[in-house]
């Protein structure tokens, strides 16, 4: 059999985006840049310099993650990781990851002294997660920290920005991570499992991950809805109705059939819920 063609630009630039985990990287991009516009205030040009610097980290964080995964892919064949494929190499990853977060820190520094220190300790609790944590039982603290301090990073990036972002925004997204990180996992248990990696969803297993997931993402939504002052809206009321609609539907499918893909699906819809109230609402 001959060897197999080397990949074109184009494909191996298709093959990057998707080994950046472009959707949610994507997401949590236009989350922050939504957030910076309507909550922080930030005009239309500090708004995108705040998306572009959390975009920058993002981009760091997907690239380093199947960098250090490589081999794991490779042992257990992913066929969905373009490192596994050939469409990229292991050396074009690692030196993307490392140019996206340069490109990060000096976007960063743009946004004012305490958004970057801030905004560059989250990315540095996503790539801890990718060299160690992930595979301890405190693979879900990086993704609190970095759920919950995110608005933070919008707040402090407006020019003479001091504050915080409302405690109870920044405890939303804190549990908005920590759900999201157990439903993302759901689909990849027995591949980790299979190379060594022992996080927290790992050890509760999938039927109690999927169960955590949907509860912890619905506490979400309850701290999103209440946390503000004063009565909740409509909006913020119909979105708490579909958030535990899905989240017993989630937790009675994962109860009933623990090897079904709608307890994910479930708690990636009720993240989305999650995230468009803290907008609204932030």
């Amino acid at each position: 059999m001959p060897p197999a063609a080397a990949p074109t630009t184009a494909r191996r630039a298709a093959a990057l985006v998707r080994a950046a985990h472009a959707p949610p990287a994507f997401a949590v991009t236009a989350f922050a840049g939504a957030y910076a516009a309507g909550a922080a205030g930030a005009d239309a040009a500090r708004a995108v310099l705040v998306a572009a610097a959390v975009l920058a980290g993002q981009l760091s964080v997907g690239w380093s993650n199947d960098w250090i995964d490589a081999h794991r892919d490779l042992a257990v064949g992913r066929a969905d990781k373009p490192v596994v494929t050939g469409a990229v190499t292991v050396a074009l990853l690692r030196r993307s990851a490392l140019i996206a977060l340069v490109a990060c820190a000096a976007l960063s520094l743009a946004l004012g002294p305490a958004a970057a220190l801030l905004h560059l300790a989250l990315v540095g609790a996503a790539w801890a997660y990718n060299a160690r944590l992930k595979s301890t039982v405190w693979s879900w603290l990086p993704y609190a920290v970095a759920f919950g301090g995110l608005p933070s990073v919008a707040t402090l990036g407006v020019p003479g920005g001091t504050a915080l972002a409302p405690w109870w925004v920044a405890a939303g997204g804190a549990l908005l991570g920590v759900g999201a990180h157990l439903a993302n996992v759901l689909p990849d248990l027995e591949d980790d499992a299979a190379t060594g990696v022992r996080g927290l969803p790992h050890r509760l297993g999938r039927r109690r991950t999927a169960l955590g997931a949907a509860a912890v993402l619905l506490v979400a939504v309850v701290v999103v809805v209440l946390g503000p002052p004063g009565a909740p809206g409509a909006v913020q009321l119909a979105g708490l109705g579909v958030a535990t609609a899905l989240a017993v539907s989630a937790a009675a499918v994962a109860q009933a059939r623990p090897a079904s893909r709608w307890p994910f699906g479930a708690a990636m819809a009720v993240a989305a819920v999650a995230v468009v109230l803290l907008v609204v609402s932030g």
